[in-house]
């Protein structure tokens, strides 16, 4: 099983170029990294994980600008969001971004895409919280035309872009319906998630991996009602906690992959940190 780190790297945490280092000089398989623009200070949604809001949701870097330094010193080291707020971009532009982060990197890029939980932040971007997911169903598509190998028009309910000339291309080829970088969905299981997950993506990015064993022959079966290959689904539970029972819990269900979750730390205590998940490598 593939282990990777998440971890909100912030202006007080360890660098993206030191941690990307250590985690390939210790055999990690990758670096996921959140997006949040900003905090409105003044705002009535909740912290899903109840309490306070911890202060690093404020602080967090830009994962596309953090990403391409951990790109520059690491070599095999994957390269992933959790996730890219979709909604929160223009689509023309974010399509750029991430064909030349995976390009840059040798095709190393997972893009894990979500709708979001904060409506303040949202609603300063112009989204309206509704119609959020149709919104990314929607960007999703006008991006996958700009990294299709000709040029290609879309014309969708939000938005729209001509047949154009845009290179980088991402250096995953085209699988079925999906076009880019591997791409993860995630968002609590649901007959809605899992549908968009089948029409547009490779699999499903779920927080914590609870209730895996009861989701995932629904995911399947909306899987295999889209005509996708089965083998093909790829489920990656994130900001997980490992322990060994957990990890043989998912290797049973034929998961490959997990990514654990890494404290908000300075270098000290994040080389600490990684020391303790060494025996899960």
């Amino acid at each position: 099983m593939r282990i990777a780190v998440t971890i909100f790297l912030t202006d007080e945490t360890i660098t993206p170029t030191r941690l990307a280092r250590e985690l390939e000089q210790r055999g990690f398989a990758g670096l996921y990294l959140p997006e949040h623009t900003h905090i409105p200070v003044e705002r009535t949604s909740p912290y899903p994980a109840g309490g306070d809001l911890p202060p690093e949701y404020g602080r967090t870097l830009d994962p596309f600008v953090a990403l391409g330094q951990a790109a520059a010193v690491t070599r095999t080291l994957g390269l992933g969001t959790g996730i890219t707020l979709v909604a929160q971009h223009d689509p023309i532009d974010l399509a750029k971004q991430i064909a030349t982060v995976d390009h840059l990197s040798g095709g190393r890029l997972t893009l894990g895409l979500g709708y979001g939980w904060n409506v303040e932040e949202a609603a300063d971007h112009g989204v309206e919280w509704r119609t959020r997911r149709e919104l990314v169903r929607d960007r999703m598509r006008l991006m996958q035309a700009l990294w299709a190998e000709q040029p290609t028009a879309y014309e969708g309910e939000f938005g729209s872009v001509r047949a154009s000339t845009a290179y980088p291309k991402p250096v995953q080829k085209p699988r079925g319906p999906v076009t880019g970088p591997r791409t993860l969905v995630g968002g609590a299981a649901g007959p809605k998630l899992f549908s968009h997950i089948a029409e547009y993506a490779d699999g499903w990015l779920p927080i914590g991996g609870r209730g895996l064993s009861e989701a995932l022959p629904v995911l399947r079966s909306a899987w295999a009602d889209a005509g996708r290959e089965p083998d093909a689904l790829q489920v990656v539970p994130y900001a997980v906690h490992p322990s060994p029972g957990k990890l043989a819990y998912y290797a049973e269900l034929g998961i490959e992959e997990v990514v654990v979750q890494l404290p908000p730390v300075g270098e000290a205590e994040a080389l600490r940190a990684l020391d303790e998940f060494a025996p899960y490598l």
